[in-house]
């Protein structure tokens, strides 16, 4: 069988499989999802040996440390990916709830429900965690999931996707609403995004190049956010001991993610008084830092940032450091070189707080927390299928509401229109 037929044939069954899954309880969802938990608890040994694999492989080929460690799965990790299961079996049903109803002058009422978008493919990179969250957000949610992880990730993502398949079969559910396209070739993705007839929304996860490859030759929906550039303002009216623990974990807890901060802005009225001791705290970390000539009078060892380091992403300890005149220039900055995912002021003034709220153009804007936390699971959605920074369906972590769309429903007694 060739490629195109290879992924047609999966995904026909995929779609087969979304309509039953449809009418499936929420009793019988949640069930699955919890057996899921036990026997990836279960087979934790089995999974670490076959991420091992990839891991191995990964290394042989040089690649990036910050994809390794997205790669690598280990008991703390599987022990995450089994409480977010556990957490979304938890949470309330979303499909056919009735959101709102109004009555009209010739007495019927109108109204909208939640409806499971149908078959959603999911493209993702090396991150096995992504391969359980896919599922389980879309399980509960109605919604049948048809997975293409990056070639680094095969092993982890093929042990994965038969416990869950197994789990699924011993639930009664088809167990190709959860469907693996456990082929390396990069055809496949370019015939999965051409199968408008049957996957109706497509959610890449990755790094900027794969998302604009989908987006540019999908002919299905595609939610997606093309990287995450985000920011800390450290205003005048900060509490500067607070600001120096939100930076720090805003740049160094897991730097690899697209929540990092890559471009903390310091306010030039306490800039003397903060940058020493942050920067110091950093260089300890080993983090590499790049600022403007404010910054390096005050601390010389920074080394001097270029403006096109102030569109980067890295991924990695390195950060941009400029010293801001003040709010404004702050979010002057942010909207030129910003990418909409997680910007951040660290204030005691209220006043200024609720303008950064309101101005700032981002998928979440904080408040003296640190960018790191804007993640589904942070915020009580169970787990996240991606970040979305677009502006039309979903915005935002996407949990399951953001995976189910709305009709009309209309209840009638006879009404004709005139």
């Amino acid at each position: 069988m060739d490629i195109k037929q290879f992924v047609y044939e999966k995904a026909l069954r995929a779609k087969e499989a979304s309509r039953r899954l449809m009418n499936v309880s929420t009793e019988k969802k949640n069930s699955c999802l919890l057996t899921m938990a036990e026997l990836i608890k279960k087979e934790k040994d089995l999974l670490i040996k076959e991420n091992k694999k990839d891991v191995e492989t990964a290394n042989l080929k040089g690649l990036s440390s910050a994809l390794i460690d997205r790669l690598t799965l280990n008991e703390k990790r599987i022990n995450e990916i089994c409480a977010g299961l556990m957490e979304v079996a938890q949470l309330p049903d979303p499909v056919f709830e009735i959101t709102k109803m109004w009555r009209r002058p010739n007495g019927m009422l109108v109204g909208r429900m939640r409806t499971p978008i149908g078959l959603i493919g999911i493209i993702y990179e090396a991150r096995p965690n992504v391969t359980v969250d896919a599922t389980s957000l879309c399980l509960k949610s109605g919604n049948a999931v048809i997975l293409r992880g990056g070639s680094e990730a095969i092993n982890s993502n093929r042990a994965l996707v038969n416990i869950m398949r197994k789990a699924l079969n011993d639930n009664g559910i088809p167990e190709d609403a959860v469907t693996f396209i456990d082929i390396p070739e990069r055809e496949a993705v370019m015939e999965m995004l051409k199968l408008s007839d049957l996957i109706d929304l497509i959610i890449p996860r990755g790094g900027e190049g794969l998302i604009r490859t989908v987006a540019e030759n999908s002919r299905i929906p595609v939610l997606k956010h093309y990287k995450g550039v985000c920011h800390v303002f450290v205003d005048r009216e900060a509490d500067l001991r607070t600001a120096e623990e939100i930076c720090f974990n805003a740049k160094v807890q897991r730097p690899g993610t697209c929540n990092a901060m890559e471009t903390m802005l310091v306010d030039e009225a306490i800039a003397e008084r903060f940058l020493p001791v942050m920067l110091k705290r950093f260089e300890d970390a080993g983090v590499e830092l790049k600022g403007c000539e404010k910054t390096r009078k005050i601390y010389p060892s920074v080394k001097p940032v270029k403006e096109e380091d102030y569109f980067n992403e890295y991924l990695a300890l390195i950060l941009n450091v400029r010293v801001v005149k003040d709010i404004d220039e702050a979010m002057e900055h942010i909207a030129r070189y910003g990418s909409k995912h997680s910007d951040a002021i660290v204030t005691e003034n209220y006043e200024k707080a609720m303008r950064f709220l309101r101005e700032v153009d981002s998928s979440a804007v904080f408040v003296n927390a640190s960018t790191r936390l804007n993640d589904g699971y942070q915020f009580g959605l169970g787990a996240e299928i991606g970040i979305s920074t677009d502006k039309l369906h979903a915005r935002g972590p996407m949990g399951l509401e953001e995976l189910t769309c709305t009709k009309f429903i209309v209840l009638g007694s006879g009404q004709l229109r005139q």
